[in-house]
Formats: C-alpha cells, sequence, structure tokens
C-alpha cells in the first residue's frame, strides 16, 4: 500500500483464516490508511468517511469461528440475509414500479433480465431470463478450468438511472484440484461499493453459503467431492461512514486490545444455534416475519 499521494485512493489487502478475522483486520486497515472523502449521502454535519480499494482473502471462509458477535446485527438478521441471497426469499419485494425494490441478488444472479427502465411496469424485456448460478454450475461441471463461469448483476441499460443500484457487481468461479486429486471450489467477488462496517460481514457470510451451495451442486453432477476453496472479496470503495465513525470506534478499541476470538462464536455455539434455527422457522412461515418484526 502507498498513500504518498494524496490524490491517490489507498490499495490495501488483507489475508486471513476466516469471516470475523477478516472482517477486524480490514476495519483496521480501513481505519488507519483510508482515503477521508464525502459520500452522496452525507448529511451536512457528516464527517468524511473512510475509504479505500481493498482486496480480502479467506483461506477457507468456513473455518471456524465463522460468527462475529459484535457486527451490526444478530443471528436473526444474518439468517434473514443469508436466506434472501441464496434462497430468495425477500424476492417478491421487488416492485419498482410501485417504487418498492429494484432487484435482489438471488433475482440477479438468478433470474437475470435486463430492461430499458426498471421503475415503468411495461418497460421491454427484449431477453428471457438467465439462471447464472447454474450456468457456473454446468460449465465448471463441463470444464473445470474454465474461466468463464461468472455472473453479473450490473445492468447498464438501468442500473445508473436508480438511487439504490446493486453493490455486487461480479462473482467468478473456478475449480482447482489439489495434491491428493481433491477439487476445490475457489471463489471471487467483485463489489463497487460497499458498508465496512454494517454491511461486510453479512454480505461475505450469505456469499460464501452460495459458494458451498455451488460446490455441492457441482459435486452432485460430477458425482465425486468438492470442497469449498478459498474465498477472494474485492472492493473498490470499500468505505466507514462518517456518520457513524464514533460507534465504529468503540469497537475499534476492542480490536486494538483484544484477539478477534473473544468476539466470535463458532456455528455450533448453543445461542448462535438456537436463534438461528428460531428465525429459520419463523422465515419459513412468513419470509416477511423479520421485517415485520423491525417494524
Amino acid at each position: 500500500m502507498d498513500n504518498a499521494n494524496p490524490a491517490n485512493i489507498p490499495v490495501i489487502s488483507v489475508t486471513a483464516d476466516c469471516l470475523p478475522q477478516a472482517w477486524e483486520k480490514a476495519v483496521l486497515a480501513v481505519w488507519d490508511n483510508g482515503l477521508e472523502i464525502k459520500t452522496q449521502y452525507d448529511k451536512s454535519t457528516d464527517p468524511p468517511s473512510k475509504d479505500a480499494t481493498v482486496m480480502i482473502s479467506i483461506a477457507n471462509p468456513f473455518n471456524e469461528p465463522r460468527i462475529h458477535k459484535n457486527f451490526p446485527g444478530g443471528p436473526a438478521e444474518l439468517e434473514a440475509y443469508r436466506l434472501e441471497v441464496v434462497e430468495g426469499i425477500h424476492d417478491h419485494w421487488i416492485d419498482p414500479a410501485a417504487g418498492k425494490w429494484t432487484y435482489t441478488y438471488h433475482e440477479r444472479l438468478n433470474a437475470y433480465c435486463p430492461v430499458e427502465e426498471l421503475r415503468k411496469a411495461d418497460s421491454d424485456k427484449p431477453f428471457k431470463k438467465v439462471d447464472q448460478i447454474q450456468y457456473i454450475i454446468d460449465a465448471l461441471a463441463e470444464v473445470g478450468h474454465t474461466r468463464r463461469a461468472q455472473a453479473v448483476t450490473w445492468m447498464p441499460t438501468a442500473d445508473p438511472k436508480t438511487e439504490d443500484p446493486p453493490c455486487l457487481q461480479r462473482i467468478w468461479c473456478r475449480l482447482v484440484q489439489g495434491n491428493e486429486g481433491n477439487l476445490a471450489l475457489n471463489m471471487n467477488t467483485h463489489w463497487r461499493s460497499r458498508d465496512l462496517y454494517k454491511a461486510w460481514f453479512m454480505n461475505v457470510y450469505a456469499i460464501t453459503d452460495l459458494q458451498r451451495i455451488i460446490a455441492e451442486k457441482i459435486s452432485k453432477k460430477l458425482d465425486k467431492p468438492v470442497m469449498v476453496g478459498r474465498y477472494v472479496d474485492i472492493s473498490d470503495s470499500l468505505h466507514i461512514y462518517g456518520s457513524y465513525l464514533n460507534d465504529a470506534a468503540v469497537e475499534v478499541e476492542k480490536m486494538r486490545k483484544s484477539p478477534f476470538t473473544d468476539r466470535s462464536w463458532e456455528t455450533a455455539h448453543p445461542a448462535f444455534e438456537m436463534m438461528t434455527n428460531e428465525a429459520r422457522e419463523k422465515l419459513t412461515r412468513d419470509p416477511d416475519w423479520y421485517a415485520k418484526a423491525k417494524g
């Protein structure tokens, strides 16, 4: 990383063994070395955000501990978001013509269908929906080393005109054979913009679960084991908003004083399992349950 030129956005590289460690190392790196810059969402009294271009590599995203207890959220919110990304439980919230959501990641990845105007109900849809995740599965099952197994979210026809376009831009996957002949699914994701403090952990928890699901489906097609390999997360703008720097500072101080394991849970932790299972059961009965509970 070279911050010698103040006109250059810092470029930061982080390596970690698990999700909680990666989040803490990224928060500290951006806190200490990020560029101070305004955002389009600031109030007049907000200080600048801390911002950097960041690549985070996690050796095994399913290493334990996998859960950080102190990310802004909780097990119920984490499970709701995971199900939103991997199963599409909130795809029915998409109704841009009515002023509602313009997308979910599940919809863009599993039913990609470019249009010209998202906010117009009668906008032309010249293309059939594309299940890009199934394409990745099929492509890698046929040729594991292909460099074409990717999925995109961006609609250049429509997204630049919306107030809240997708942050995730692209997923890229490849199968690699290890020394013992075992196959591992490696995944890269590329994000144009990312809230490091409030969104990153939930994003990566869900997207690595999608990595697991893709690996399992390729394994079934090949009739041989496919492990989850390393995960690499690339953000053009990974930021901590100025509006909550004071709140983040409390957590940063904890990160400096003690190891991340003091603030982490294994997925088998009884409290995490109980809250997650309870949320899953409620969301199965009513996908809108968590949104209603938040008021």
